[in-house]
């Protein structure tokens, strides 16, 4: 199925990928960002930001930022890395991906340049497709380390997820798993609680984390389902109100209606030697309403080779 390409008030290109039953995503080649997932009812999936800014190089709040080399500020570059903001390209030679069968998809591809260079001296190839189908939106990333050294790097895709009402919202999967709780100098704890809810301000990265991951969303009885793998932590983040009002690009209320649950590979970092390819798959889909809290024991679940 062919891309419809559109552009921003800005010039900058935005691709809509769609499939037969209707639901849809919008990819901006800045950041290489997902900015939008619709269902078939057009209802939106991930949360954008009231107060987001498409002002390059301002990197932009909400959808599925990718987050790269660095998560937050697990290091000493820019917060979340840079190529948030780096104008990505298309990929022309996808391999050795097959093709999309019968799917909206698109490759993009963002090399290093010689100012990136300065900043973190690691000659790379960042790839990521993106594809749409019924109910499900898939991204595989894949770094690519064409230096002649090997280096270290951090990788998460931070998922801005659209709910009806933060306190009505749980996860499961992380039941009994290690965490470092970035409200706490991250410092090690272990969730104690059957599922993640909330009631105020959340930040945590938990270690070790099972290929699935449920968000349930009471008040829409829609569950989203995360699916993971090469990426074994799982980032937690609500700012709540006091924090939101710190938030120059995020409205006041905006807390109430988002959730992050995001796929990472930060603790520990992946090691990647001359020539070699690291790949990640991230899988967000839409559960029907009659799913059944507490399926996600982490008992019960495969984990995967993470």
């Amino acid at each position: 199925m062919p891309l419809n390409l559109g552009n921003d008030g800005d010039g900058s290109s935005r691709i809509i990928l769609t499939e037969p039953r209707g639901s849809t995503a919008e990819v901006l080649l800045f950041g290489g960002q997902v900015i939008s997932w619709k269902n078939e009812r057009r209802e939106e999936l991930l949360y954008m930001s009231t107060k987001a800014q498409y002002k390059p190089p301002k990197a932009i709040r909400g959808g599925i930022p990718v987050c790269f080399p660095q998560f937050g500020n697990f290091g000493g570059l820019e917060r979340h890395g840079f190529v948030r903001n780096r104008l990505w390209s298309y990929d022309e030679d996808p391999s050795p991906l097959s093709p999309a069968n019968k799917q909206s998809s698109v490759d993009l591809i963002l090399k290093s340049t010689e100012d990136d260079l300065k900043t973190w001296p690691h000659s790379f190839e960042l790839r990521i497709r993106i594809t749409i189908s019924p109910g499900k939106l898939t991204l595989i990333p894949r770094v690519r380390n064409i230096d002649s050294k090997a280096f270290s790097f951090m990788f998460t895709l931070r998922n801005y997820l659209y709910v009806s009402d933060i306190s009505e919202v749980r996860v499961e999967g992380l039941e009994t798993l290690d965490y470092l709780d970035n409200l706490m100098n991250k410092e090690r704890f272990t969730e104690q609680a059957d599922a993640i809810t909330f009631d105020g301000e959340v930040d945590r990265v938990y270690l070790n984390t099972p290929t699935k991951i449920a968000v349930i969303d009471h008040e829409r009885k829609r569950t989203i389902e995360l699916r993971k793998e090469g990426m074994p932590n799982a980032v937690v983040w609500n700012p709540w109100d006091k924090k939101a009002k710190t938030i120059a690009d995020m409205g006041d209320e905006d807390y109430k209606t988002m959730l992050c649950v995001d796929s990472g590979a930060i603790e520990p970092q992946v090691l990647l030697k001359p020539r070699e390819e690291w790949k990640g798959r991230q899988e967000l889909s839409i559960v029907s309403s009659s799913y059944c809290s507490g399926q996600l024991d982490p008992r019960k679940v495969l984990y995967g080779d993470n």
